[in-house]
């Protein structure tokens, strides 16, 4: 097996996509594991507030980070690592989208990023109740000990891609990316004086308006159900969301109808309830996919996993996770 390639994990400090704290990154050579790298990042200058929904997730606080590089002095140690490879990425915009914005932030240029995702490939080659990283490393066969330690993420997502090649008998990650039908993306280059990205842009006007981030507290919208939008027929057709059927439930950390639009520009169909349709339950109060299996749920995820025991394909995805498929906290 030729099966090459770097798996990267990100965490980051706020709402800003750039705002990088820590990074694992793991080389796979011919299907085995043979370098890993961890590095604690202070975010870039202006975008470095710890908020707290965020630090609740990854436990870095910013006294952490008050002696470590800016991670725009450890990106060329980064690029130089990942190299030529593909980026493998449980979410992979993301995580290939923390790097330019954070290299935008930094004011320093950026080659292409070729990428591929885990969560897209473990949709086709695996039936789960979540596709989050947890339940996909299980399926792997190798757990987490400790999710959202980044480079306890970015092994078992190299697991997660070594799995599923093998069980596609596939030997390269083109061959893979092919077998599952999961394209590969690819994250323009960037060099100070290009257009910046939307992220960049959207985080420098709140920030110019005296902001921080993020623009509202956690947990305090009573979940109001507003309309379903159209779904963005022009959205990205690889994206996670795309022709997606979602469904929000619990309180979420931005109001539900702005949760909806954000679904929809990424070309999904909203809907208020669950029904035979429903392809993905977005779950708020601090859901985490480790109470599929305590029973912490809603009304609405219970029937979810009726559904599932059904026969029907429908996955839970937590509040967190939704946040990064949109790309970060979104701003407004």
């Amino acid at each position: 097996m030729a099966l090459d390639f770097t798996a990267v994990d990100f965490e980051t400090a706020n709402g800003f996509i750039g705002s990088a704290c820590s990074v694992g990154l793991v080389k796979v050579r011919s299907g085995r594991i043979v370098e890993t790298e961890q590095w604690l990042l202070k975010p870039p200058a202006g975008f470095d507030h710890f908020d707290p929904r965020n630090v609740s997730i990854h436990q870095i606080t910013e006294d952490m980070v008050l002696q470590a590089p800016r991670v725009g002095e450890k990106l060329s140690d980064l690029l130089d690592f990942v190299g030529t490879d593909v980026l493998v990425a449980h979410n992979s915009a993301f995580d290939s989208g923390v790097i330019r914005a954070a290299a935008e932030a930094s004011e320093l240029a950026v080659p292409e990023i070729q990428h591929l995702c885990t969560v897209k490939l473990s949709r086709k080659a695996y039936n789960l109740p979540s596709y989050s990283l947890p339940f996909v490393a299980e399926e792997a066969g190798h757990p987490i000990e400790n999710h959202h330690e980044a480079l306890a993420d970015a092994e078992a997502c190299a697991w997660a891609m070594i799995d599923i090649a093998e069980r596609g008998q596939t030997p390269t990650v083109q061959n893979t990316a092919e077998h599952y039908s999961v394209p590969l993306g690819l994250t323009r280059a960037w060099q100070p004086g290009d257009e910046l990205s939307r992220a960049m842009r959207d985080a420098q006007g709140w920030l110019a308006r005296g902001n921080s981030f993020p623009p509202r507290d956690a947990f305090t919208f009573w979940p109001q159900e507003g309309d379903n939008p159209r779904p963005n027929r022009e959205a990205d057709p690889s994206h996670p969301l795309f022709g997606q059927v979602v469904v929000f439930t619990g309180n979420l950390s931005v109001p539900r109808p702005q949760a909806k639009q954000w679904a929809a520009n990424r070309g999904a169909q909203t809907a208020s309830r669950v029904t035979r349709a429903t392809t993905a339950l977005v779950v708020g109060d601090g859901f985490v996919p480790e109470d599929l299996a305590n029973g912490r749920l809603t009304n609405k995820a219970k029937h979810v996993l009726r559904l599932r025991d059904a026969g029907q394909r429908v996955e839970v995805i937590s509040e967190g996770e939704f946040m990064q498929l949109v790309e970060g906290f979104a701003l407004q």
